[in-house]
């Protein structure tokens, strides 16, 4: 606002009044003294009512942290310094003045208040001003800009294994709730897209008192963000279509406790076809189909020959394995995955004269087939594969 010029009447009055007129003519303050100033008195109010300095420390309080390293900022500014001579009643700009903190524990709260979108240089000392509101680090955090991964062709394959995982039923996807957590090597889906946490920074106590770490999320169209672990949940909890994938599990095929999908009982078995396809002619001993069932068998297999899954053949059982409290689907998938390299590549024709490939035969011994069943049964089946060349089991070298 523009000043006024006082003239000599004004003068006069002013006089007679008692005012003295050099402070009339004393000139304004910049806007940057003014912030200078208000950021101090901030300081000086936070002394006067807790009768010491600020300190900085994860135990201490977010503005009181952020007081002290706005007062180590002005202690290092001669500008500030020139600026506050007049208002440093307290002696808190004097050489000798208590440091509150070891340079390292400075460097610790000023880098936790960059993280809050606090900025604390010679350029921002004013009070809450600096301060972004809670809202807007939010959005922009779970917005989280992301950028093209340029390692992407590490994770891709990764990608592409949990797709077939969540195909075969050996992972599955449950909803993302309030109090599920996040960890490093885990999968989500997020807008419609897989997210891989590849990892993981130091926690830190955000200001609510949780702790939170930045993340290296990756996603499956080939970006990645570094968006913080809270903000991920926050935005996968917004997302009603958001969900955890679960880590693969063999689970408890064998338990005394009921989950979702399992039965009282089931069977494993294992039949041989009477086919008379020449391939099958040849290698009738070793070739089986393996299943798992949870209701009557010679009905499950009534009507094979007119079955293009069961080689539109009749069949007969060699073998069954009677298990309690199994999840049919994840048992039927773990075994079609072990003996995947065995599978049989074969065409048949159905009834109608359509070419049909069956998936649930493989080339694989009687003796072999029970030996993984007992291997399923005592939890061994992780550390071991069939090896389809040498037609036996052998154990997975430790890493």
């Amino acid at each position: 606002m523009a000043r006024h010029q006082v003239n000599a009447e004004d003068e006069d009055l002013l006089l007679e009044l008692g005012e003295d007129l050099s402070l009339a003519e004393k000139p304004s303050r910049t806007a940057r003294e003014e912030r200078i100033i208000a950021g101090f008195e901030d300081i000086e109010r936070f002394v006067e009512t807790h009768g010491r300095l600020p300190q900085h420390g994860a135990d201490k309080d977010i503005f009181e942290r952020l007081y002290a390293v706005r007062l180590e900022a002005i202690r290092g500014s001669a500008e500030c310094c020139a600026v506050l001579a007049e208002h440093d009643r307290r002696g808190l700009l004097r050489e000798n003045a208590t440091r509150v903190a070891p340079p390292e524990d400075v460097m610790e709260d000023a880098a936790l208040l960059a993280e809050l979108g606090v900025s604390a240089d010679e350029q921002d000392l004013t009070a809450l001003t600096h301060v972004r509101p809670r809202a807007e680090i939010r959005a922009a955090e779970e917005i989280a800009q992301r950028t093209p991964c340029e390692d992407f062709e590490i994770f891709k394959p990764l990608f592409q294994n949990v797709q077939e995982e969540l195909r075969q039923g050996i992972r599955q996807t449950r909803p993302f709730r309030h109090d599920a957590q996040i960890k490093q090597g885990q999968f989500f889906i997020l807008g419609g897209q897989k997210v891989y946490v590849a990892d993981m920074g130091e926690e830190f106590k955000a200001p609510n008192g949780d702790l939170d770490a930045r993340l290296r999320a990756v996603y499956d169209n080939g970006t990645e963000s570094n968006i913080l672990r809270r903000s991920l949940q926050r935005a996968l909890h917004k997302d009603e279509a958001g969900r955890r994938i679960t880590d693969p599990s063999v689970g408890p095929l064998f338990s005394d406790t009921h989950v979702d999908g399992d039965m009282e009982s089931g069977t494993i078995y294992v039949l041989r076809s009477l086919s008379d396809h020449p391939f099958v002619q040849e290698h009738r001993n070793i070739i089986h189909k393996i299943g798992v069932t949870g209701g009557d068998l010679q009905r499950r297999i009534a009507g094979a020959r007119l079955d293009p899954t069961f080689l539109m053949a009749d069949v007969e059982i060699v073998a069954t394995y009677q298990l309690s409290n199994i999840n049919r689907v994840k048992l039927e998938n773990l075994m079609h995955r072990f003996f995947e390299t065995a599978r049989l590549d074969i065409t048949i024709k159905d009834r109608f004269g359509n070419p049909v490939v069956p998936r649930e035969w493989f080339i694989a011994p009687l003796s072999v087939i029970d030996a993984a069943v007992s291997k399923i049964r005592d939890g061994s089946i992780v550390n071991s594969f069939y090896d389809a060349a040498a037609g036996e089991i052998a154990e997975r070298l430790a890493d």
